[in-house]
């Protein structure tokens, strides 16, 4: 995410503003083409490394924060903004409100998540002889992507005093697959689908009394 600033030969005087400056600012409020976007993923899942190819497409919108911001609106809600939904693909934007968390969770098929706004902490979890326990983590920010087996186990928490949002993808149907989530307190492990997480996000509005 570094970048290297270089400095022309030529003076500006102040205040003065290029032509060239003020494309490069038209372009960065340039909406991504969603359709596009989906068109790209879906096609992306044929290959025979679907999750590979897929995450390529991902993190090439990603890159471009502000142009997804202008195609999806900043997020101001918790929510799952639905873009595809199939037995073979799921697109969602996902917008987390300041400080929100989401106990641990599997998806039971590979997840790709890419960052577009604020920030997304990741706990990773694996099965022991106690149940659960945790052995890792990783803090995603704006631009950054990540692919998860379809094994993985992780909990969730934006720590930020802002929104954060982020595109998901899964390879399968999200909402139509029964799996498992585990008590934050106990780590009991207990029943979930795609159903429980929307009203997980429904509570953390109500909460915050956002509305419905």
């Amino acid at each position: 995410m570094a970048g290297a600033l270089a400095l022309g030969a030529q003076l500006a005087l102040p205040g003065a503003v290029s032509a060239s400056t003020i494309q490069a600012g038209k372009a960065r409020r340039r909406p991504m083409d969603l359709e596009r976007f989906v068109e790209d993923c879906v096609s992306a899942n044929r290959e025979s490394d679907a999750q590979t190819a897929v995450r390529e497409v991902l993190a090439r919108a990603v890159s471009q924060p502000s142009a997804v911001l202008a195609a999806l609106g900043a997020p101001d809600r918790a929510g799952l903004n639905v873009l595809v939904r199939s037995q073979t693909l799921t697109i969602f934007a996902a917008s987390w409100t300041p400080q929100m968390n989401l106990m641990p969770h599997n998806h039971l098929m590979w997840a790709n998540i890419g960052i577009y706004s604020g920030r997304e902490d990741n706990i990773f979890w694996r099965r022991s002889g106690k149940g659960i326990e945790a052995y890792s983590a990783a803090a995603l920010f704006e631009k950054d992507t990540a692919a998860l087996p379809a094994d993985a186990l992780h909990s969730v928490t934006n720590p930020l005093l802002r929104f954060t949002g982020g595109i998901h993808i899964y390879g399968g149907d999200f909402f139509a697959t029964s799996r498992s989530q585990w008590n934050p307190e106990t780590l009991d492990e207990e029943p979930s689908d795609g159903a429980a997480i929307q009203r997980m996000f429904q509570r953390e509005n109500e909460r915050l009394g956002l509305g419905s």
